[in-house]
């Protein structure tokens, strides 16, 4: 239900103002990342009426791209291998703080110094990219002003991991880049991603999209509605449990469906859409 009401929200925000709905497979993670499971989130969107309006992008056929961004901020000075495994950052922070109990993972700059071409090593590395001592801000259109300093809260974070991947950062920012993406709608658990994004479209001389970050949705223990928590997958095998599973995902939303029971799911979709376009007026992405 959650992959639902933000895939709703998001599709509701580009109908509402005539633009264009993308569906992007973010299976950069080949080994988490099956092919078959891409395909049933495809159908499964297209049985609520949620098709993408571009030609679908599957990020783990990007590679080349990714690494031509890379090199961008490469070639700024501003990147570094990093030899630190989880556990040792965490080890560092609790000596400098004399604190064993110290759960932060703000990166405290331990290999800064590396260059970007090492020695060949045995030791996996990942790639960081330096960070500034300044604030990130944006106006989100939900939750409004957000506030960041990326170098104190963050450190310098990781674009290519130590396994393999780009990191999440870097491949959303490169996409929304390459498939001009102007307005992003998603879940406020991704919200504190945004300062790093920011960072990232500012290296790349390019303007960042505007957000909407829409509420979670949560069980009765608080949390998160996920596979992680063993959140139930919602019935699509019928036309009246889809209209159903919508519905829900649009009274989460603040949405009411004053229609007729009987009412077809496209036209609830677009009494939806008028609602939303009332209760989000587009604001342009940043200058």
């Amino acid at each position: 239900m959650g992959s639902l009401v933000s895939a709703l929200a998001s599709w509701l925000d580009a109908k509402a103002n005539q633009g264009l709905w993308l569906i992007r497979i973010e299976d950069i993670d080949r080994e988490r990342c099956q092919c078959h499971f891409s395909q049933l989130i495809i159908e499964q969107l297209m049985r609520c009426g949620l098709t993408s309006d571009l030609e679908i992008v599957y990020q783990s056929q990007r590679l080349q791209i990714y690494e031509s961004y890379t090199k961008q901020i490469a070639d700024q000075n501003l990147l570094y291998q990093c030899l630190c495994s989880r556990a040792n950052i965490l080890s560092a922070l609790r000596h400098s703080n004399n604190d064993p109990q110290v759960k932060s993972l703000v990166y405290p700059g331990t290999c800064r110094d590396n260059s970007l071409h090492l020695p060949p090593t045995n030791q996996p590395f990942s790639l960081r990219v330096k960070t500034m001592d300044c604030c990130e801000n944006w106006e989100d259109r939900k939750i409004g002003r957000q506030l960041q300093n990326v170098f104190s809260e963050v450190g310098d974070f990781v674009i290519k991991r130590s396994d393999g991947p780009y990191s999440y950062q870097l491949c959303v920012v490169v996409d929304d880049i390459e498939q001009s993406v102007t307005h992003v709608v998603r879940g406020e658990d991704l919200a504190d991603n945004t300062p790093r994004q920011n960072y990232l479209y500012k290296l790349f001389h390019h303007a960042p999209p505007a957000y909407l970050h829409v509420p979670l949705v949560k069980n009765k223990q608080g949390e998160k509605l996920s596979k992680q928590t063993f959140a139930p997958e919602i019935d699509l095998e019928s036309s009246q449990s889809i209209l159903t599973s919508m519905k829900t995902a649009a009274h989460f939303l603040e949405l009411r469906s004053p229609l007729k029971p009987n009412a077809p799911l496209s036209a609830h979709l677009h009494d939806w859409t008028d609602q939303w376009s009332l209760k989000y007026p587009l604001v342009p992405s940043n200058p």
